[in-house]
């Protein structure tokens, strides 16, 4: 089978219905791939223009927690294949549809859609986090999953054996064929001829069709399985089928400038999401946003360019350093290394420094704001100073052992209840 075929005949599966509670309040009403990333885009939109830029055109995104904002986002900023030629996006919500449990694990999450899955008549299927960013072309991963005549074929990044214990670590032969799988363990396997590196798992899976269907049957019947990829099917794959890791600098999109570096963030904390973030504001990013060749698309409303106001000796409207997205008004303000989403309004005489801004804020007068992270709709008062006092901002609002202050409306609220 060609290359083109191959990718007519896959299913790509996106898992989003993780509710992602290491992100605190940033997911009390959200899903963790529906939260604001990078200026104007949710996380989903990363493995989502993955796919189209891969020529993958058949897509379903299972959702399960608070997905309404996440429908919402998929329903009107990615409906624009072509049904006639058998191209969708489709949501799946979680059903119950094979009892009454809700999606136990990852595994159960596409166990339960397993009748959609048989009638849709794919070769391969591929399995996707909705939570991960990063820019992989999964054609080149499938060609090497057919090429190898493998079962199954796991994405795996490599990381410092220091940095190990937070993954699922792949120990590999020669021939990249996975021999023992640990998940999170205490002394993790190093790569042959990398005694300082290990093989980590990216949660990124390309399976036969056939065989992954027999799998999840046999899996579901087995009382004591969590019903999870990493956990127990990988491990179960071992001796008994053809299972290989697949590198992801093999697939990964090169940004010139860091040749050597295949970018790839798991945004789950608080702390990740920052950095990721951050990581954005520098001159030359890791993550290339402006690479016209392998483009992140997502939902386009129509909202003026930014606007910075005033040009006063103590008044002058200016950001610096920063990525300041459509519709946001730096009006007498500075803004200094920070991620500004759309329609952020930033007044006269604050100072805002090395903070993430999500859409519709309105930060008052004389407001100083530093290792922020403000959550969408944040009124925040006059004179609000936040990220200069540890243990004010602990009473207040929500702070991390990385000195990252999480603010949301409901936090600004109760201020004003107990004031």
């Amino acid at each position: 089978m060609d290359l083109n075929t191959a990718r007519m005949k896959t299913l790509a599966l996106v898992l989003a219905g993780g509710r992602g509670s290491r992100l605190k309040d940033l997911t009390d009403f959200r899903s963790k791939p529906a939260v604001p990333i990078a200026g104007k885009y949710k996380i989903i939109d990363f493995p989502l223009s993955n796919c189209i830029n891969s020529g993958i055109r058949k897509m379903a995104v299972l959702t399960q927690y608070r997905s309404h904002t996440l429908n919402q986002h998929v329903q009107r900023g990615w409906n624009f294949l072509r049904s006639d030629f058998n191209e969708f996006i489709e949501l799946w919500p979680a059903q119950q549809q094979t009892g009454e449990d809700w999606y136990r694990g990852t595994a159960d999450a596409v166990y339960q859609n397993l009748k959609m899955i048989k009638g849709l008549d794919s070769e391969y299927v591929l399995i996707l986090a909705g939570d991960h960013v990063y820019k992989q072309d999964y054609s080149k991963m499938l060609k090497e999953h057919i090429d190898s005549k493998a079962d199954v074929s796991v994405a795996c990044i490599e990381v410092p054996v220091s940095e190990a214990d937070q993954f699922g670590v792949m120990h590999i032969d020669d021939e990249d064929n996975i021999i023992a799988f640990e998940e999170k363990p205490a002394n993790p396997p190093t790569m042959p001829g990398k005694p300082d590196v290990s093989l980590a798992s990216m949660g990124i899976y390309i399976f036969n069709t056939k065989f992954m269907i027999e799998k999840l049957e046999l899996d579901a019947s087995d009382s004591n399985s969590s019903h999870d990829f990493g956990k127990d099917l990988i491990p179960l794959f071992i001796d008994s089928c053809k299972i290989k890791a697949h590198h992801f600098s093999h697939s990964s999109i090169p940004n010139p400038s860091y040749p050597d570096s295949a970018y790839w963030r798991d945004v789950g904390t608080l702390t990740a999401y920052w950095e990721s973030n951050m990581d954005l504001t520098k001159l030359v990013p890791e993550l290339d946003l402006y690479d016209d060749s392998w483009p992140i698309r997502t939902a386009h409303y129509q909202r003026p360019a930014a606007k910075f106001n005033y040009n006063y000796e103590e008044r002058i409207g200016t950001a610096l350093n920063s990525v300041v997205s459509a519709g946001c008004i730096v009006s007498g303000a500075t803004v200094d290394k920070c991620i500004l989403f759309n329609n952020v309004r930033v007044n006269s005489y604050s100072t805002v420094s090395r903070s993430v801004v999500l859409p519709n804020c309105d930060i008052g007068r004389h407001c100083r704001l530093n290792k922020v992270v403000l959550d969408s709709e944040c009124k925040l008062p006059e004179g609000t100073i936040i990220g200069e006092n540890a243990e004010d901002d602990s009473r207040r609002f929500y702070r991390n052992e990385d000195g990252i202050t999480l603010v949301t409306q409901d936090m600004i609220e109760k201020l004003k209840i107990n004031a």
